[in-house]
Formats: C-alpha cells, structure tokens, sequence
C-alpha cells in the first residue's frame, strides 16, 4: 500500500482566487485584497481586513487564501497582537493523519489538525463560512 501524499493538489486556481477577492471585498469585514507577491506570479491571495473593527490591541488582521485547481485550499486566518501572533487554518487536502478538510486550531494553527466545522463544498461558500468564523472572533474580543 502506497502511503497518501500530504499537500494541495494542482497549481494555484487563480480565476477562483479573482472571484474569490471580488467577493470577499463585497463584506464590511474585508477592506481590500491583493495578489502577493504580484499579480504576474501569485503564491497568495492576501485579504486585508478592516482594522477598525477590532480592539486597538489588535494590529494587523488577514486572511491568506490558496485555491487549488483541484479543489483544494488553504485558508490562513492570521491576527497580531502586540508582539505574539493569533492564528488558525483552514485545509483541504490529503493528509494522512487527518481528514481531508480539516481544521488547524488556534491560538497556533498547529496540528494535530481536527475535522473541518465548514460544510460548505463550493469555493464562496467556504470563503463566507470563514468570514463567519471572522466576525465571531471579532465579537469575542470584544466582549
């Protein structure tokens, strides 16, 4: 028996990666998006989010998104404090250790990865489900 490979599946979708940006930016929550490095040559599909939003302890908020000709991504949830770091990831590709859409928890996104609470399959539906999970934390720090 072979073993699975680990890691997304095919070159970056960058069509959806576009779709994706325009519709991220339709939600107060994201205020602008950027291909990085550049436009020419993406690795990333970088989500600024509105930094008003949050406590002023918290100096930079984004999200990181790779989308996969295949099907897979990677969704990046990252947020700065002082001068530690808050994060969690989104994933879906074989892994063999974890389901193949798993959850990698916060405050680390380290592994051991957990099963994916997104039920959305369709590539909008996993972005604004992640939004969601977005403006939940922002309400906790608020609170």
């Amino acid at each position: 028996m072979t073993a699975r490979e680990e890691g997304p599946s095919g070159p970056l979708d960058v069509p959806t990666l576009e779709v994706l940006a325009r519709r991220a930016t339709t939600r107060s929550l994201v205020s602008s998006w950027e291909f990085r490095p550049d436009s020419i040559s993406p690795r990333v599909l970088e989500l600024r989010l509105d930094e008003t939003r949050y406590p002023a302890s918290v100096t930079e908020s984004r999200l990181d998104v790779r989308w996969f000709v295949g099907g897979d991504y990677t969704i990046h949830y990252l947020e700065a404090v002082d001068d530690r770091t808050w994060q969690c990831r989104w994933d879906r590709h074989p892994k063999p250790t974890a389901p193949r859409e798993h959850f990698h928890p916060p405050p680390d996104a380290s592994s051991p990865a957990e099963s994916s609470p997104l039920e959305a399959d369709h590539h909008l539906g996993v972005l604004f489900s992640v939004l969601e999970y977005v403006e939940k934390r922002i309400q906790e720090r608020h609170e």
